[in-house]
């Protein structure tokens, strides 16, 4: 099992890091490039080619403005993509937002919000998991874990309505 994980800029590292931690954790092979879909047309064509060859099974692909990066790679290939609108320029990624989830059909690209690249290697690992049994393991108990410690971190005492605040 493996990810792609592209972006746009060198600038939009620390946000798609965040989408590297997450598969990380979970034991997902993953590989990261910067290409842009502008600046670097061929080679974007030519990484998106090797991709399947390469064991890949979804990309995450981050880019800001036009953001045009996770629908061209979309179009170049028939793996799952998920868009991550990177927050840059006057509008603070809302314009990046607008360009992955209007895409054309039949081409079509998952979206997260703007700048949430964890959720973007949630979303991953869930499509993952649905072909690795181990991952999928992996994936329950971390939502357990989750759930229990948002249960015992929110309990409120029974007189939470006498407390100031």
């Amino acid at each position: 099992m493996k990810v792609a994980i592209i972006f746009g800029s060198l600038s939009d590292k620390p946000v798609m890091k965040k989408a590297a931690e997450v598969l990380r954790s979970f034991g997902v092979d993953f590989s990261a490039q910067v290409i842009s879909a502008h600046r670097t047309p061929r080679l974007l064509r030519e990484t998106a080619a090797r991709f399947e060859a390469e064991g890949v099974e979804v990309i995450i692909a981050g880019a800001g403005l036009a953001a045009h990066l996770p629908g061209v790679i979309a179009s170049l290939t028939a793996l799952p993509v998920i868009g991550v609108p990177i927050g840059s320029g006057g509008l603070g990624g809302l314009d990046a937002l607008f360009s992955i989830v209007q895409m054309p059909r039949p081409i079509p690209v998952a979206a997260v919000g703007v700048n949430n690249a964890t959720n973007a290697a949630y979303l991953a690992v869930e499509m993952l998991s649905l072909k690795y049994p181990e991952l999928k393991e992996r994936l329950s108990a971390f939502r357990n874990t989750m759930q229990a410690g948002f249960v015992k971190e929110n309990q409120l005492p029974d007189d939470w309505f006498l407390e100031k605040g």
